[in-house]
């Protein structure tokens, strides 16, 4: 009689359509098991493609990591699945995630994995707001000489929404930098290391002080839209904003409006709706706008080993019984 395998089957997502940064390698995982031999012993690890190779040995799966899911397969034939960890910090391409995850399974995210790159890019895009670089920027291109002066950014006030792994990210970027820091969560609860804590009830009220918007919050029913004529309106001429959450958070219209009237002095997007954002899209030509594709918060070299051991320390966890960390709430979804 064969011995029965007792070892978590965990199922990688390889993501081969996915850029390298991304993509779960063979190699990528031995190093990783090698960090955590006595853990890896009692994982039984397949690296594959959810498309083509996962409804075959669906039926015996413990655990996915990848980005997004076969939800079908999941839900009519992963009867031992529990876990799910997805491989980027929002979940809100997997709404609604009750629909597809089987009873009592849960499934975790990569909050805290870009942080150290988030502050990195927090950094210089806040210095290249408050040095109106967006402004500069466009004269170059119109090749126009035009001087423009600003004052240092310490003691100024940057506003975080989202106050997660990347929003921490952000926070300790203009603390590093000087700034008086306020933050905006949904329940507002103090949070070390920033000054003020307001909910997002509160938005409204603390705009107009911010000199730096930066964003970071998920994308929900609540934050969509979140940024729009409104809040334009209400923030200084002079503010900036950064979108390092989601594209839909902003309203793309309002803030190319915002942009062009001169009701902020400039922007930085690094998030789109949709992604890739098409070449029709009204803010390619928008003024006083940097943009980056989706890219300034994923270290290269560093984001699947830290992915890896974290999900090698849920594995852990979860062999304890203990709660896996980063756990995704299914009603708010994040």
């Amino acid at each position: 009689m064969a011995k029965k395998d007792d070892r978590i089957h965990i199922f990688l997502n390889r993501g081969s359509a996915k850029p390298p940064v991304f993509q779960i390698t063979k190699e990528g995982y031995a190093a990783a098991a090698k960090r955590h031999p006595k853990l890896a012993k009692k994982v039984k690890a397949t690296i594959a493609e959810f498309h083509n190779e996962f409804e075959p040995v669906a039926h015996t799966v413990d655990a996915m990591v990848g980005f997004a899911f076969p939800m079908k397969t999941i839900r009519e034939k992963a009867t031992r699945l529990k876990w799910c960890h997805a491989t980027g910090a929002g979940v809100d391409h997997l709404l609604p995630l009750d629909a597809w995850l089987p009873k009592g399974a849960v499934i975790t995210n990569n909050s805290g994995i870009h942080a150290p790159r988030t502050m990195e890019s927090a950094m210089m895009s806040i210095l290249m707001l408050n040095s109106r670089m967006p402004e500069i920027y466009g004269l170059q291109k119109a090749r126009k000489w035009r001087q423009t002066f600003t004052s240092v950014v310490a003691g100024k006030t940057l506003l975080v929404i989202g106050t997660g792994g990347m929003g921490m990210g952000a926070v300790r970027a203009g603390k590093t930098l000087g700034m008086e820091v306020i933050g905006v969560r949904r329940s507002g609860k103090a949070q070390r290391g920033i000054d003020k804590m307001f909910p997002t009830g509160k938005l409204d009220q603390v705009l107009p002080r911010a000199d730096i918007v930066f964003i970071t919050c998920p994308l929900t029913a609540e934050t969509r839209g979140l940024i729009g004529k409104k809040q334009f309106g209400l923030m200084k001429k002079t503010a900036g904003l950064v979108n390092f959450g989601r594209g839909a958070v902003v309203d793309a219209k309002a803030l190319k409006a915002a942009l062009t009237a001169g009701e902020i002095s400039g922007a930085l997007m690094d998030v789109f709706d949709p992604e890739p954002y098409p070449s029709s899209g009204p803010l390619w030509n928008c003024p006083n706008l940097i943009m980056t594709p989706h890219c300034l918060s994923d270290d290269e070299e560093h984001y699947l080993p830290r992915t890896l051991d974290l999900v090698f320390e849920n594995v852990g966890r979860m062999l304890e019984g203990k709660k896996l960390k980063n756990l995704v709430d299914l009603k708010r979804a994040y």
